[in-house]
């Protein structure tokens, strides 16, 4: 039997998917305390809607390998005071513009609005006074409190949290600060005094919270001009000592998709540009392998899914279970409650006893719904591609067993580096930011209008290695959106399988590095303000929430399984359970 100490240790993927746990958790919690439903977390990162949230206060940072839940939880109880109790732009017209002033002006900020958490909730104050402490011990155990930078930090972090909670400093934080502490309270008595009496007042807090930190910042400028003078060499490494308050939070969790911001994408309002739509095409799968390779591939995908054991009929009635909604199937007749049948009314003369005179609706299960997988066949793809037509076969399979429609399609480029659209942007004189640069290539392996038994060979055609080239993400979630959007369905699922971000040469090089994940992100929240289409993440060996609200991420080293199988069908099933 395997002991503790030899337990395989969690992977990145299982990593990902257990700190996105923790944070659909903790966005409920927020959402909970601020009355806000468009809070969530994206990439590791609080969200308004589309727009990122700023974390102004180092402790609201735990790190995903190294703190607990309830760390995790006293973080996010802490942005919801935050966003509950302070005016963003009051605190942002009152900074001082001094980095130091700034960062000590936002602690002391965000250390009053924890002192105003529900008294009918406890908890929050128990979670918060864990976060704060685990954040202390973090900051003393990393060596930064032995500079006299780093100790003269977390003294006024620990005196301020101390004075605005009325509580004591931690005993084994009390010897640590003690010296410096008896130093720096007379200097910085009076403005101390006036944070624990106007915490409740943002205005009337400032000026004390402005002068506190102009004080601070000038010990840390007077140290720092000494640190230079008697040891020049040494004046860029008294910076370490800030490295846990100036933490900017931009770490992402281990296998995360990194997103940044388009500079040409915001200059041109938004507005996403395509050079050339000339050459752009969208094929049947079919088409593009003879019948015999066809053939081939099928057997191969059947051997390896008839190995796996997935239990597919279970699998049908756990997604008709999420899926299904009730639908009118005519009448009951013949009951004794429910509505009056006009049509036995007579019966009350000729057999006055009978009692059933009433009729009830009858309803059945139906499951009213399409799910698109749309597969990206860019060619880091290429090597996954076999688990992953295993996932998408098993699930239309077992979708159409459940009631529902399916589609699979998959995105690629017609060619690498730009092709013939980038050959004739050179030959125009490559005119500044042209916008997307290449032959768009959408593949249909399996229309609405079939079904997974006529078009399970069209499937199998994901295994033709020559499919793969770059991956233009944002225009093929669009055009899988209007496919899904011309049908009658009442509900629309749109399953995003991808391993990256997106990425074409020519584009990026023409534009800037984040100039397709933005259209991207421009495309999902679109569709998620206008809830139109419910667009999920199944991340390949990768954590896609730095695009889709709702993703999984898989470990591609391991077969599929059917516990691979009952999370994806959770992760559909999600706004149920929300």
């Amino acid at each position: 039997m395997a002991t503790a100490e030899h337990a395989k240790p969690p992977s990145p993927q299982q990593l990902a998917r257990r700190q996105q746990k923790v944070e659909e958790l903790c966005a409920a919690a927020i959402r909970a305390l601020t009355g806000d439903a468009a809070l969530h977390y994206r990439g590791h990162r609080l969200h308004r809607g589309s727009r990122l949230l700023p974390v102004a206060a180092p402790h609201l940072r735990p790190d995903p390998q190294a703190d607990d839940f309830a760390s995790f939880r006293g973080a996010a109880d802490g942005l919801a005071l935050r966003l509950r109790h302070s005016d963003a732009e009051l605190h942002r017209a009152l900074c001082p513009p001094d980095l130091v002033e700034r960062l000590i002006f936002d602690l002391l900020e965000q250390l009053r609005v924890e002192t105003l958490g529900p008294p009918h909730l406890p908890g929050v104050a128990l979670n918060l006074r864990h976060r704060f402490a685990a954040w202390s011990g973090a900051f003393h155990r990393s060596g930064l409190t032995e500079s006299s930078l780093g100790i003269l930090l977390y003294t006024v972090a620990q005196v301020s949290w101390s004075r605005l909670n009325a509580l004591p400093v931690p005993s084994d934080t009390e010897d640590v600060i003690e010296a410096t502490r008896a130093a720096i309270v007379p200097v910085l008595g009076g403005a101390l005094a006036g944070l624990r009496r106007q915490r409740g007042d943002q205005v009337r807090f400032a000026p004390h919270a402005l002068e506190l930190a102009h004080l601070v910042g000038g010990m840390i400028r007077g140290a720092c001009e000494a640190h230079a003078e008697h040891d020049p060499e040494d004046a860029d490494g008294t910076r370490s000592a800030f490295a846990l308050l100036l933490d900017s939070g931009e770490g992402e969790a281990p296998a995360a998709a990194i997103s940044g911001e388009s500079k040409v994408f915001e200059d041109t309002g938004r507005a996403y540009r395509v050079h050339t739509t000339r050459y752009d095409r969208e094929v049947a799968a079919a088409s593009l392998v003879r019948k015999a390779v066809l053939d081939e591939y099928r057997e191969r995908l059947d051997r390896r899914i008839a190995g796996l054991g997935v239990n597919v009929a279970r699998l049908a009635r756990m997604l008709g279970a999420l899926l299904a909604v009730p639908a009118r199937d005519g009448w009951n007749f013949g009951e004794e409650e429910g509505h009056v049948d006009g049509r036995r009314l007579a019966q009350l003369i000729s057999s006055p006893a009978e009692r059933r005179l009433f009729r009830t609706e009858r309803h059945k299960p139906v499951a009213d719904c399409i799910v698109s997988f749309l597969i990206d066949c860019s060619g880091s793809m290429k090597e996954h591609i076999e688990p992953v037509a295993v996932i998408v076969d098993v699930l239309a399979r077992a979708l159409q067993m459940a009631g529902a429609t399916t589609e699979v399609l998959g995105f690629t480029t017609g060619a690498w580096n730009g092709g013939r659209a980038g050959r004739d942007w050179m030959s125009r004189g490559r005119p500044k930011h042209p916008g997307r640069l290449n032959e768009l290539c959408h593949i249909v392996f399996k229309d609405a209008g079939r079904s997974w038994r006529r078009a399970r060979h069209d499937i199998a055609a994901l295994l033709k290695a020559d499919l793969f080239r770059e991956g233009i993400d944002g225009e093929a979630v669009e055009w899988a959106c209007r496919r899904m959007l011309a049908r009658i369905e009442a509900r629309r699922i749109l399953i995003v399988v991808s391993d990256g971000c997106p990425m074409d040469g020519a584009t990026t090089l023409a534009n800037d590095a984040f100039y397709l994940d933005n259209h991207l992100k421009e495309i999902v929240a679109r569709h998620e303000a206008l809830r139109d289409v419910e667009i999920l993440g199944l991340g390949v060996g990768l954590d896609l929430s730095a695009f889709y609200r709702r993703s999984l991420a898989t470990d591609p080293a391991s077969a599929p399984d059917n516990a691979l199988f009952c999370e994806i069908v959770q992760l559909i099933g999600a706004r149920h359970r929300r």
